[in-house]
């Protein structure tokens, strides 16, 4: 239990805890990971609690703190507000004894919420709409993704290799689970009013959730809009081709304009899906078509000669309509439209070419000894108790 001047609740939460120990006849500790500066951890000791003092901030690195410290098979997390009802631990903890699941949430909207334990913003906006943000990105298939009561074995939580230090500690234990295809089970709960100070801000945690959601899904954030920036930046560029006499030639060529700018903005945004997947280790990482085959199949030779094709191909052309020019002193709207294009083609084959240097640097082409991170699986991270 992470407490944080929760002296009106915990004692409650430990009397219901060990009673659920006894009913479920199995031995565990009860461990408050405390930053208080109330009778909060002298309330735990003398109800029985193990209290270790986190040696910093942060409700995430509190559950960190403390479960690095936990010598038991299976963990437990819950608040110690009394929100939860320890009772009901034996039925969060039954699938995960039998091997059913690797985690177990207690869902609250699968169960009852009580008058006044949840505003009706939290209730019927915010966590309905981060609990589909996170199925929809990280296939989690969850009813209440940032329900606080939670049991799975410590070998599962040593695989999720968790770095949150904030409130985002739940929503990446759901998200890892989810992309490493962890077994995730819901049980319904019931939800009671909280006793003492709540400590929650609901839009600037709220934000907090949706950043670190979109920030692990580089496919999402920056591949799928890339993509469909350059589709529709393509289609009005050529498009604009083919328009012809009268106010079809002045709509050509802002049609090309605006498309010449999406499609640079589709590059500029696919590149940070490709650089983001490689210098960081996202949870999703990006798996769209185009993302998968440049990231099998580039190095800096073949990026530099693309880049350096499509350069010059923009360059010859423009080039061409230089000299011609003088000449013919035409405008025709057609050729405005192309001009655009070729313009399109040397910026993005001179960015192709700075990008695939700025990639290769990355990666670490110059001196790699191992297999780039975008090859690998993500590295199931050894535990190491506290006595090591």
């Amino acid at each position: 239990m992470p407490t944080l001047n929760e002296e009106q609740g915990v004692g409650e939460c430990i009397t219901k805890a060990k009673e659920a120990l006894a009913e479920m006849e199995v031995y565990g500790e009860i461990i408050l990971s405390d930053s208080s500066s109330d009778r909060t951890p002298e309330i735990g000791r003398a109800e029985g609690a193990i209290v270790v003092k986190p040696d910093r901030r942060g409700y995430g690195y509190a559950y960190e703190y403390g479960i690095e410290r936990a010598r038991g098979k299976f963990i437990a997390m819950a608040d110690a507000d009394t929100t939860y009802d320890f009772t009901e631990l034996p039925k969060l903890f039954a699938p995960v004894a039998t091997g059913e699941a690797d985690i177990v949430l207690g869902s609250r909207f699968a169960g009852r919420i009580e008058p006044g334990a949840m505003p009706w913003l939290h209730k019927r906006i915010g966590n309905p709409f981060l609990t589909w943000f996170l199925n929809f990105f990280y296939k989690a298939g969850v009813s209440d993704a940032h329900s606080g009561f939670r049991v799975f074995t410590k070998r599962a939580y040593d695989r999720l290799n968790l770095r949150s230090s904030g409130m985002e500690f739940a929503s990446e234990m759901v998200m890892a689970a989810g992309a490493m295809g962890l077994k995730i089970e819901e049980v319904p709960i019931t939800y009671h009013p909280r006793k003492g100070e709540a400590k929650l801000e609901s839009f600037h945690d709220g934000w907090r959730h949706v950043k670190f959601m979109l920030t692990n899904a580089p496919n999402y954030l920056f591949a799928v809009p890339a993509l469909g920036f350059s589709a529709l930046g393509l289609m009005m560029m050529f498009g604009s081709l083919l328009s012809f006499g009268g106010d079809g030639g002045t709509l050509s060529t802002y049609t090309a304009v605006a498309g010449s700018m999406l499609t640079i903005l589709g590059f500029q945004t696919g590149s940070l899906a490709l650089f983001s997947s490689v210098a960081l280790a996202p949870i999703r990482e990006p798996r769209d078509p185009v993302s998968m085959y440049i990231r099998a199949n580039f190095s800096l030779e073949r990026g530099t000669a693309a880049g350096l094709v499509l350069y010059i191909l923009g360059a010859s052309y423009l080039s061409l309509e230089l000299i011609n020019w003088p000449l013919t002193r035409t405008s025709a709207p057609e050729p405005a439209a192309a001009v655009l294009l070729a313009a399109t083609a040397v910026v993005l084959g001179g960015q192709t070419v700075f990008s695939s240097f700025f990639l290769s640097m990355l990666r670490g082409e110059q001196n790699r000894l191992t297999e780039p991170t975008f090859l690998r699986d993500r590295a199931e991270t050894p535990y190491v108790s506290s006595e090591d």
